[in-house]
């Protein structure tokens, strides 16, 4: 294809690319995370037998993990598609899968109406969240990275990123709302379904944005050279299986960080330490801006001295965090357990900002969807699907010490894998055209 061509074909403006990456990812994660809420503060009592409030606990952080166990076949799913014919009609798919799987929660009969069914329904819904994220989430990156100038794909990519902490932003306000305006009562008996069934409203504005995007340029070169593969999963097993292997363990640490300062936190907070539900849901949103203010600062860092050398130090970081889990969080007093959160949330926006980008650069673009897709919701299942459950196990038997020691023991895994990593923040993507095209 001639120069002129490629010039004359319509093209996305930043506004609207780095727009659309970010409502996309809010939505998603807001679906996510009012689930994990849920999982904790709801569901173990309307959707599981209360004989045992412990077990029933357990068994709620059990369908929590579901979601990361779907999200791989998510990834192979929307991301052979998002590889064969585009990114902007798979990330519209995912959009819906996810939505439409969040608003049937909503409606859900409990545990007292229909028994044992009750649960079951949960876990399937459970397992369309995870199959919608696992196609969002690098979709999303490509849409942003795919269209970032020289020398600011970081940057561009954090967009995407950014929509974790406005998502969980949005579910924690949302909760914490209605148990300013609902009793106890009236939360349980239908407040805790308006957050999932308000999902269709934002599903339907991250649609509209989504199809108002073109093609990235990067896709449309890959088409213009004809180098789609015909099975992009198995291209990925069998041509990168160091760079997949590799880079879901770089992404193991930002899992367990999170999940750990999020999900079991709200769950420890509000059981053994004793604090109430609003109170700690308050702690957690205060300490969430941390989390949405180092995103950018550590794109900004990637983008000038490299993704290797910040994730380095950060996961560094990270280890040295998890030895402060039993003087900071097993305070029990309101100082350490602000300064716990806030530290652990800031270095969760430190390691996450970068993430998408180094994940989209190991892979070349023709299987950059389902590469970069896959490793993200490996480390899913390795780090986030059970450390929640493996967190209250370790804390109960052994304390809070086990469990940042359960933290630096993930980190040493991403330290060591990024240590084996070569730095990408100089690869092109974009290919001058050929002589003679």
């Amino acid at each position: 294809m001639s120069t002129a061509a490629i010039a004359a074909r319509p093209s996305n403006s930043p506004r609207r690319v780095l727009f659309a990456s970010l409502v996309g990812t809010t939505i998603e994660f807001y679906d996510f995370y009012i689930y994990a809420t849920a999982a904790v503060l709801v569901f173990p009592q309307l959707f599981f037998p209360g004989s045992d409030p412990t077990t029933a606990m357990l068994q709620s952080l059990a369908t929590f993990a579901i979601a990361f166990f779907a999200r791989p076949f998510g990834s192979a799913l929307f991301g052979h598609y998002g590889d064969r014919i585009g990114r902007k009609a798979t990330l519209v798919a995912a959009l819906l899968t996810m939505g439409v799987s969040t608003v049937v929660i909503g409606l859900l009969p409990t545990y007292a109406q229909i028994g044992v069914l009750a649960p079951l329904l949960l876990a399937l819904c459970r397992f369309g969240q995870g199959l919608g994220l696992g196609g969002e989430w690098g979709g999303a990156v490509l849409l942003a990275t795919e269209n970032a100038p020289p020398g600011k794909r970081a940057w561009y990519g954090m967009f995407p990123q950014l929509g974790a902490p406005l998502g969980f932003l949005l579910s924690g306000l949302s909760f914490l709302a209605l148990g300013e305006m609902l009793d106890e009562e009236q939360f349980f008996s239908w407040g805790w379904r308006v957050p999932f069934l308000a999902s269709a409203l934002l599903v339907i504005i991250g649609l509209y944005v989504r199809l108002q995007i073109e093609e990235t340029p990067v896709f449309r070169e890959t088409l213009d050279r004809q180098e789609r593969v015909r099975l992009p999963m198995a291209e990925v097993f069998r041509r990168h299986p160091r760079a997949l292997v590799l880079g879901t363990a770089m992404a193991l640490a930002t899992f367990v960080l999170f999940y750990l300062t999020t999900v079991f936190s709200l769950t420890w907070g509000t059981t053994a330490l004793g604090y109430a539900r609003d109170d700690f849901l308050i702690l957690q949103l205060f300490a969430v801006l941390f989390f949405a203010f180092t995103v950018p600062v550590a794109a900004l860092l990637a983008d000038r001295f490299g993704r290797r050398r910040t994730l380095l130090w950060v996961t560094l970081g990270i280890g040295l965090f998890g030895l402060l889990f039993q003087p900071l969080f097993g305070s029990g007093g309101l100082p350490g357990v602000l300064a716990f959160l806030v530290m652990g949330l800031a270095l969760m926006g430190m390691t996450y900002g970068p993430l998408g980008t180094v994940l989209s650069e190991l892979f070349p673009p023709e299987v950059r969807y389902t590469g970069a897709s896959l490793t993200f919701n490996m480390a899913g299942i390795f780090g986030a699907s059970l450390a929640p459950y493996i967190a209250t196990w370790l804390a109960t038997r052994y304390g809070l010490a086990a469990v940042g020691f359960y933290l630096a023991g993930a980190a040493l895994i991403t330290l060591a894998a990024l240590w084996l990593t070569s730095e990408t923040r100089d690869q092109q993507w974009l290919q001058q055209p050929r002589k003679g095209d």
